[in-house]
């Protein structure tokens, strides 16, 4: 049984005060959960609705029942379990490799997916403007399929970051260089701009090679990429252009 208690606190976390406030977010469904009980992520407690996960403790395993499921969780249709978990301590920064940086995405599909792409070409790294959607959202973590439990990700100052880092800095422009005719380095920095806008100005300043994914529709009338898709795009071209040297 949950208890009212219970209720308050884990509602309370699908907003982000709150979820900062208790140090703790939550996760459902069986294929995020296992991900995140293979990480370093720690659990505060589990909830499910039938005998799942039998290596997690019976100190922090709770069975409710499907009503009491539905009163904690944020999905219109739950699954059958729900964990709390405690938000970790941002690791530092490593400048190497490839990074990706978002300015200002603000959607937490984009986000989630996002960082399932960047679990996918190998980068371990995300770094996002202050306005960017919370990592910890209940959406995100639910789009990211697990993947939160390996990239690591932080809130920075972008313009103070870009304009130290040694790492060569590209950013995705409509008019920018042709990404499939553009050298590419195996280490660099990628800025994804803001659905709507783009890459913010102050961020733009820091940018030292515009790239573009060429269109070639016939009427070239399609005005932009959703930015989990150009990212996708983005990614696969560095890796396969440095996975051919």
């Amino acid at each position: 049984m949950v208890s009212k208690n219970q209720i308050k606190l884990i509602t309370g976390l699908q907003q982000k005060k709150y979820r900062h406030a208790n140090g703790l977010f939550f996760a459902e469904g069986v294929k995020v959960i296992e991900e995140l009980l293979k990480s370093e992520i720690e659990l505060e407690h589990l909830y499910v609705t039938m005998p799942l996960f039998d290596g997690v403790i019976a100190a922090k395993k709770t069975f409710i029942t499907d009503s009491d499921l539905k009163k904690i969780s944020s999905l219109s249709a739950p699954n059958n379990c729900l964990a709390l978990f405690k938000i970790p301590i941002p690791k530092p920064i490593v400048e190497e490799g490839l990074i990706v940086v978002l300015d200002d995405i603000r959607d937490p599909g984009n986000l989630g997916t996002i960082m399932r792409l960047c679990d996918w070409f190998g980068v371990s790294q995300l770094l996002c403007s202050q306005e960017t959607a919370d990592v910890y959202s209940p959406k995100v973590v639910q789009a990211s399929m697990g993947s939160i439990a390996r990239v690591s990700v932080h809130y920075i100052d972008l313009v103070l970051f870009l304009e130290k880092t040694r790492l060569p800095v590209f950013g995705t422009f409509m008019d920018g260089k042709n990404l499939y005719t553009a050298a590419l380095p195996q280490e660099g920095i990628v800025v994804m701009g803001n659905e709507a806008n783009g890459i913010s100005k102050s961020v733009q300043n820091c940018v030292k090679q515009a790239i573009t994914i060429p269109r070639f529709g016939v009427l070239q009338r399609t005005e932009s990429l959703n930015v989990a898709a150009a990212a996708a795009i983005v990614l696969s071209e560095f890796r396969r252009t440095t996975s051919e040297r």
